[in-house]
């Protein structure tokens, strides 16, 4: 195809698109979106096709012409983008008209033009925007300072990270580490994950034609909510963990720790782990041949709990919804948390044992756990300590574990049921290892209920999807298709009784098999 009727062919699709009627757009930007980009990455035509689109936009403001101009100037080299830029003056013109079906698609093409960063942060349009999008775009088109780098509270925008002095301290204790150039990675994967939100959220309306929802972008300063019991009902320390005795594994050697004063032991290579404050900390006991001393014990986890800084409250508050419009597509709360409590009140079903919530975080559906089963018969288990020192405050009446999904702390057989809710997506690469671990640890009859995300089948959304950096895995998201839990499930001798979820949200039941 010669360059003048390939040219021909590319303004014809973009012309269709301009005029489609709303049946048909969706199949119009596809056959564009196959010229221009494929297989994640622009095509080599393109850089041809860019002059037209913004030709077409000059015309008629379509909100699916803009969110490709947005991501062609977002995945391709500078020549690229410098062809996107050439239509900036309308751009921001369009942003001046505050129309709420294409601001979203805009913020998302400007994102990506920092080298307009100047003309685009005078233009009156930005100034009218809400706090959240405009301090969202300042961010995502701001310039890296090596000596001041300010990382890792962009997403998602930085409005919402109003930080303490002992935050702000914590924050600059872990920058202060990195070198320039791992500074710099960090700088930039903050950068693809705001782009990323902004085109998830910019695709999502033009596929749907529905606004999003509003976002939530504040944090309470009250305490934690949903704490159970009076004082006067609250279990000792003494009473949590004498529930634990006969169910913690050595992490070392497998064999069954008993309980010694503050610690539990092994008896077979001595190993002890601390605890302080209803946790067990499974993740660093110390070893030693001669009695444990009950203040060396607990020292250093108790000095790590008074230290720690209260970032946990924003997870469940403005990160956790984000991330669900992110992972699971949730920009018109189609899933509420009354959905996912009425989900596990209607299918954890326990036989005899412990019932476990794993990968627990704060313990928002520790608490509905909890109530659903009775805490007396409730664990809980997370890797990280901010979050298990949340849980605590929120639920004294339910033991915690920081200790590691990949090796469950527990004997075979052990457990009534397990819940793992929105977490299996935080180690994806060893998903089917937890997975094998709870099909272990179930007693037969008991179930195993979780909540975690799916690829959207929307090409563009899935991009979005990948294209978030999150600290827990820098390298772009990793998500899951139903096929494959279901075969996890199955090689832990598990059966699936229920599937369901709106979106990209998988909700999943199963029985653990008679041995």
């Amino acid at each position: 195809m010669s360059v003048s009727t390939q040219s021909s062919s590319t303004a014809a699709l973009v012309a269709d698109l301009e005029n489609a009627p709303t049946e048909r757009r969706e199949a119009c930007f596809e056959a564009l979106l196959d010229v221009v980009w494929r297989d994640g990455a622009p095509t080599t035509g393109a850089g041809e096709a860019i002059p037209l689109m913004v030709e077409g936009i000059r015309r008629r403001p379509t909100p699916l012409l803009l969110l490709l101009l947005g991501l062609l100037a977002g995945s391709g080299g500078s020549d690229l983008t410098e062809r996107v830029s050439g239509g900036i003056d309308r751009y921001l013109d369009l942003l001046g008209m505050n129309e709420a079906e294409l601001t979203p698609v805009l913020l998302y093409l400007l994102g990506n033009l920092s080298g307009d960063r100047d003309a685009i942060l005078a233009s009156e349009g930005v100034a009218e925007l809400p706090e959240v999008d405009r301090a969202r775009l300042e961010r995502a088109l701001a310039r890296f300072d090596v000596d001041h780098p300010d990382l890792g509270r962009a997403w998602p925008s930085p409005a919402v990270w109003r930080l303490n002095q002992a935050e702000i301290d914590f924050d600059r204790t872990w920058i202060d580490r990195l070198t320039p150039e791992q500074a710099r990675v960090n700088w930039d994967n903050d950068t693809r994950t705001l782009s990323a939100y902004m085109g998830g959220r910019a695709r999502w309306m033009t596929r749907t034609g529905s606004l999003p929802d509003p976002e939530e972008m504040t944090r309470t300063a009250r305490e934690p909510k949903d704490r159970e019991g009076s004082v006067d009902s609250i279990p000792s320390e003494e009473v949590l963990f004498d529930r634990l005795v006969g169910l913690l594994r050595c992490p070392s050697c497998d064999e069954v720790l008993d309980r010694n004063g503050p610690v539990f032991c092994c008896p077979a290579c001595s190993r002890a782990a601390p605890t302080a404050e209803g946790i067990v900390d499974l993740f660093e006991p110390f070893i030693d041949g001669a009695e444990p001393d009950e203040d060396d014990a607990t020292a250093g986890l108790l000095g790590k709990l008074a230290n720690m800084p209260s970032m946990g409250r924003y997870y469940e508050e403005v990160l956790r919804p984000a991330f669900l419009r992110v992972a699971g597509g949730n920009w018109a709360r189609a899933i509420t948390p009354e959905n996912e409590d009425d989900y596990i009140r209607g299918h954890v079903r326990p036989v005899r044992g412990p019932v476990l919530d794993l990968a627990a975080g704060a313990g928002r559906w520790t608490s509905v756990l909890a109530r659903h089963v009775g805490e007396e018969r409730v664990i809980a288990l997370d890797s990280g300590l901010p979050m298990l020192n949340l849980l605590r405050k929120r639920l004294p009446g339910v033991p915690a574990v920081l200790g590691s999904a990949l090796d469950l702390p527990f004997p075979t057989g052990s457990l009534g049921a397990v819940n793992c809710w929105n977490a299996l997506q935080a180690f994806p690469e060893q998903a089917g290892t937890a997975i094998r671990e709870v099909g272990r640890c179930l007693r037969p009859g008991g179930t195993f209920t979780l909540m975690t995300f799916r690829w959207a089948d929307d090409p563009l959304e899935r991009h979005f999807q990948e294209s978030h950096h999150f600290p827990s895995r820098p390298e772009g998201m990793l998500l899951f298709t139903s096929e494959q839990v279901r075969t996890w499930l199955a090689e832990a001798r598990m059966r699936v009784v229920d599937a369901s979820g709106e979106e990209g949200f998988l909700f999943m039941t199963a029985v653990r098999e008679e041995a």
